[in-house]
């Protein structure tokens, strides 16, 4: 059984874990180089009137995966960004579907009026995922540099609440 809850510094350790597998597996998200514990905590910690961190569960604790909502300085303030990780081959289980309803409920609660999802153009994965949700294209950014060097176009699609 999988269950969703808020994240807390204890799951901070098993997040940067099943992160930190996705950056070295590559292709899927932005982020290029390992994350702490304690980087995943600050940015828990950083906004939290502002922002929103769950985790999907096992029954016995082990994390399936997180989202995140947060502000982005280069969208408005009723718009809130989004990011999803699903442990390496436990995606189409439902995980990130649970973790949507819990975010979506978060986004609401917090006041804003829409969500944005920046997705590399090569992430099929993910643009199914945020496409399967009800996401729409809103923006497209290409040329995006990233952190090791590599090239990549990102799609922006937005969520309203």
């Amino acid at each position: 059984m999988i269950s969703v809850r808020r994240a807390g510094q204890l799951d901070t350790r098993q997040m940067a874990d099943l992160l930190n597998a996705i950056i070295a597996e590559g292709g899927t998200t932005a982020m290029t180089k390992p994350v702490t514990r304690d980087a995943l905590w600050t940015r828990i910690q950083a906004q939290p009137d502002h922002s929103a961190w769950h985790v999907a569960e096992t029954d016995t604790g082990a994390i399936l995966g997180f989202q995140w909502i947060a502000p982005n300085a280069t969208l408005p303030p009723e718009a809130v960004d989004i990011a999803t990780f699903v442990q390496i081959g436990k995606t189409g289980l439902g995980i990130g579907s649970k973790l949507f309803e819990a975010t979506k409920a978060a986004a609401i609660a917090i006041g804003y009026t829409w969500i944005n999802a920046n997705i590399r153009a090569d992430n099929a994965s993910g643009l199914a995922y945020y496409q399967s949700r009800g996401f729409e294209d809103w923006k497209s950014q290409p040329d995006v540099q990233l952190a090791n060097g590599q090239t990549v176009t990102k799609l922006w699609k937005r969520y309203n609440l």
